[in-house]
């Protein structure tokens, strides 16, 4: 059987000079230095739109190479750590997330035990009609605080895992620069 190679993508950037990559604030060397915000995002949008097992080709074209140093390996080493530290940074962010979810969970189980335990506490004190509403409100209460733990592990924790695979994509994505427009 032959196996099937995932899909590769090229992105071409084209810039004057080396800098224009950079964020110019940031005071630290290349390899470290973070990406200008307008190139990051360009990257991030580009590479956000196809599957993560796609191969990631980024070429970049310089109207002036720097005079010193190989800019294929400065430009390649500085993406990758970039987002590879981006990755790192998206990848606490859920585990805080699921932390917080199960905290929330434990906190939401126990308040929805107590509410339905009064609720059927007040079912054996008749059917009065604001007994009804009590008993009907300690339910719906009980329920609303399951609303945070659900929405977090429905709903929230599964962006951030499609930003860290994108930023993990991308910290391996094949970088090259080239000299002319």
């Amino acid at each position: 059987m032959k196996k099937k190679s995932s899909p590769e993508h090229h992105l071409q950037l084209r810039v004057r000079e080396l800098a224009q990559l950079f964020n110019s604030m940031d005071p630290t060397p290349f390899l470290n230095k973070d990406l200008d915000r307008e190139a990051e995002a360009f990257i991030e949008t580009w590479a956000a739109e196809f599957k993560s097992g796609s191969r990631l080709r980024i070429t970049i074209h310089l109207e002036h190479l720097p005079a010193e140093g190989e800019p294929n390996a400065i430009v390649a080493e500085a993406i990758h750590n970039y987002f590879d530290h981006k990755a790192g940074l998206v990848r606490g962010e859920l585990k805080y997330l699921l932390r917080d979810g199960r905290i929330s969970l434990l906190i939401g189980i126990s308040f929805l035990s107590v509410c339905l335990i009064l609720a059927d506490v007040t079912r054996q004190l008749g059917a009065d009609p604001v007994i009804n509403i009590a008993r009907e409100s300690l339910v719906i209460g009980g329920w609303v605080a399951m609303w945070r733990p659900m929405q977090i592990f429905l709903y929230d924790w599964w962006p951030l895992l499609r930003s860290i695979r994108v930023y993990k994509s991308i910290s391996r994505a094949h970088v090259r620069v080239v000299q002319g427009k």
